[in-house]
C-alpha cells in the first residue's frame, strides 16, 4: 500500500484510434446531439400545449423525452469536448458525477418504461375503469417514484465508486465514464461494486423489464379477443411505439451490463454504447410522432 498512488484523474480514449476522423465525428455527434435535443423539447413542447394530450399516456411520454435529453446530455457534450481537444483528461470527482447522472437518467427510463407499460395494460385490458385508475394523483407518484429510486440507485453505485483506490493506469477505453472500464482500473477488492451492478442493478433492470413482459402478455390476451381486425389493429398501435422503444433501449443495454466478460469487445462495446447514449434517445421522438396519429396530428396543427 505505501507504493502506491491514489489517482486523482482519468484520461478518456474515446475515439483516439481514429485520429482521421475526429473532424467528421464531430459533425456526426453534434447532429445527433442537436436532433436529439430538438426533437424531444418538441414533443414535450406540443404536448403542453395539445389539450388533446392532457392523458397519463403522454403525460409519461413527456417525462421519457425529459430523460432521453438528460441522458444524452450526461454523454455526449462531453465527448464532443474532447474531439476537439488534444487534453481528455477527466477528473476524479467529474468521472464519478458523470457515472451518477448515467445511471440517474437511464434507472429513470427503465422504470418509465415499465410505468408505461402499466398504463398501456389498463388502457386496453380494462378501459372502462381507466380513467379511475389513472387517476392524476396516481400518475405523479409513479414518475416521482421512478425519479426516487432511480436517484437512490445511482447514489450507491457512485458512493461504491467513490470508496475505491485506482493506482498504475488511469486510461479508460470508452468515451465516457462507466463502471465496468473503472472496475478494471482499481486495485481494490471491487467485489462490492461488482454484486451491487448485478444484483441491485439487474432489480433496476431486469424487475422493469419482466412487468414489461408480463403486461405485453395480457396486453395481447386482450387485443386477440377483440373481434374486428380494425378494433386489434387500433388497440395494437397504441402499444407498438412504446414496444419499439423498449426494444432499442433494453437491448443494447442488456449487451452491455448482462453479458459473459469472455466475450467483451472494446469495439463492439464502444459501438453499442454510442446507440443507447446517442441514438436512442434521438430516435424516440421520431418513434412515437411517425407511428402516433394524435401526435402526427397534433404537430401538424402547430406547425
Amino acid at each position: 500500500m505505501g507504493n502506491e498512488t491514489k489517482v486523482l484523474e482519468f484520461l478518456l480514449l474515446g475515439f483516439s484510434d481514429l485520429p482521421e476522423h475526429q473532424t467528421l465525428l464531430f459533425v456526426l455527434f453534434l447532429s445527433v446531439y442537436l436532433i436529439t435535443v430538438l426533437g424531444n423539447s418538441l414533443i414535450i413542447f406540443v404536448i403542453t400545449v395539445s389539450w388533446r394530450l392532457h392523458t397519463p399516456m403522454y403525460f409519461f411520454l413527456g417525462n421519457l423525452s425529459m430523460v432521453d435529453m438528460c441522458f444524452s446530455s450526461t454523454t455526449v457534450p462531453r465527448l464532443l469536448r474532447d474531439l476537439l481537444s488534444e487534453e481528455k483528461i477527466i477528473s476524479f470527482p467529474a468521472c464519478i458525477a458523470q457515472v451518477y447522472f448515467l445511471f440517474f437518467t437511464g434507472s429513470t427510463e427503465f422504470l418509465l418504461l415499465a410505468v408505461m407499460a402499466f398504463d398501456r395494460c389498463v388502457a386496453i385490458c380494462d378501459p372502462l375503469r381507466y380513467a379511475m385508475v389513472m387517476s392524476r394523483r396516481l400518475c405523479l407518484g409513479l414518475v416521482a417514484g421512478s425519479w426516487v429510486v432511480a436517484s437512490l440507485n445511482s447514489t450507491l453505485h457512485s458512493l461504491l465508486l467513490s470508496r475505491l483506490s485506482f493506482c498504475g493506469s488511469i486510461t479508460i477505453h470508452h468515451f465516457f465514464c462507466d463502471v465496468p472500464p473503472l472496475l478494471k482500473l482499481s486495485c481494490s477488492d471491487t467485489s462490492l461494486n461488482e454484486f451491487a451492478m448485478f444484483s441491485e442493478g439487474a432489480l433496476i433492470v431486469m424487475g422493469p423489464f419482466l412487468f414489461i413482459v408480463l403486461s405485453y402478455v395480457r396486453i395481447i390476451s386482450a387485443i386477440l379477443r377483440i373481434r374486428s381486425a380494425q378494433g386489434r389493429k387500433k388497440a395494437f398501435s397504441t402499444c407498438s411505439s412504446h414496444l419499439t422503444v423498449v426494444v432499442f433501449f433494453y437491448g443494447t443495454v442488456m449487451f452491455i451490463y448482462f453479458r459473459p466478460s469472455s466475450i467483451s469487445s472494446l469495439d463492439y462495446d464502444r459501438a453499442v454504447s454510442v446507440i443507447y447514449s446517442s441514438v436512442t434517445p434521438m430516435l424516440n421522438p421520431f418513434i412515437y410522432s411517425l407511428r402516433n396519429a394524435e401526435v402526427k396530428g397534433a404537430l401538424v396543427k402547430l406547425l
